[in-house]
């Protein structure tokens, strides 16, 4: 295979190495017809899209029996995610997740389904929808039969949430699904905070008391009483229960028999970069077929 010919075609058509190199197979190595194979396939219209924002979508949970499987997938625009034939491909790619056994989004994308691989299924909505599709994220998980799945899908998908309660009930455990998407907690537990997350928040908080003229034992103290209010912030079992600020999370769910044993939470576009709208500038691109 000639390697200046797949150069050539992917400077072209803007399409990955091995789907150049396989549209040259395809075509004898007649460039002019590759280009337009890789384009009848849609490969060529996604590649250009490969490098815009997509920061909207929808995330989603689905549970079958002793398995779950939450996932985020992502486009460009909130009219796209609100779009049937984008919400059917979320439920096809959670349906398809949750009938394995996949445990990364390598193995994921290997997956086959009615398009072929996962992959060639997210190759062809973005040409099919006309935007940059990203599938960001998914977690499988597996329960045991003394536990229970709290599943809550937030705002027709732009928080999804997927708790995991070991005892108490299944009411339970969504109602935990529930606060966290509300409440936003970062970690489950105090013991999953990082050491140097919880060292640096020290000594924001110890500068802040001397600044405000706090002798040293007084600084400490106001530290250690500010930490414990840090911990509240960002530890769902140390929040107040949203139903009942008389209790802790962790109060909660042990008062209904039960143990938190894990809590994933799903925020559309989350620590991404957000698109800026140009209307002129979109409607431009639309008008060249971009």
């Amino acid at each position: 295979m000639n390697a200046s010919l797949i150069r050539e075609l992917r400077d072209i058509s803007g399409a990955g190495m091995m789907d150049c190199k396989k549209a040259l197979e395809e075509n004898d190595n007649d460039i002019k017809k590759a280009s337009e194979w890789l384009r009848e396939k849609g490969i060529a219209k996604a590649a250009k899209k490969a490098d815009r924002i997509a920061a909207e979508g929808l995330s989603t949970v689905k549970v079958d029996g002793n398995k779950a499987v939450i996932l985020e997938i992502n486009c460009e625009t909130d009219f796209v995610a609100k779009n049937e034939k984008f919400q059917k491909f979320v439920n096809d790619v959670a349906d398809t997740i949750l009938s394995s056994n996949a445990k990364t989004m390598e193995e994921a994308l290997e997956l086959s389904c009615d398009a072929g691989k996962l992959s060639d299924y997210v190759t062809n909505m973005t040409a099919t929808i006309g935007e940059k599709i990203s599938f960001r994220r998914f977690a499988l998980v597996s329960k045991a039969d003394d536990e229970h799945f709290g599943a809550y899908i937030h705002m027709g998908g732009k928080i999804s949430v997927l708790s995991i309660i070991k005892g108490a009930s299944e009411a339970v455990a969504k109602d935990v699904s529930m606060h966290a998407a509300a409440m936003r907690p970062e970690y489950v537990r105090k013991d999953q905070v990082p050491a140097e997350q919880v060292e640096k928040e020290k000594k924001i908080l110890t500068e802040q008391a001397i600044s405000e003229g706090k002798p040293a034992n007084i600084a400490e103290k106001m530290v250690m009483g500010r930490i414990s209010k840090y911990y509240k912030e960002i530890c769902l079992e140390e929040q107040d229960f949203v139903k009942d600020n008389g209790v802790t999370v962790a109060k909660y769910v042990s008062n209904n028999g039960g143990q938190i044993i894990d809590v994933i939470r799903y925020e559309v576009g989350e620590g991404m970069e957000k698109r800026q709208e140009n209307f002129a500038e979109e409607v431009a691109a639309q008008m060249k077929g971009e």
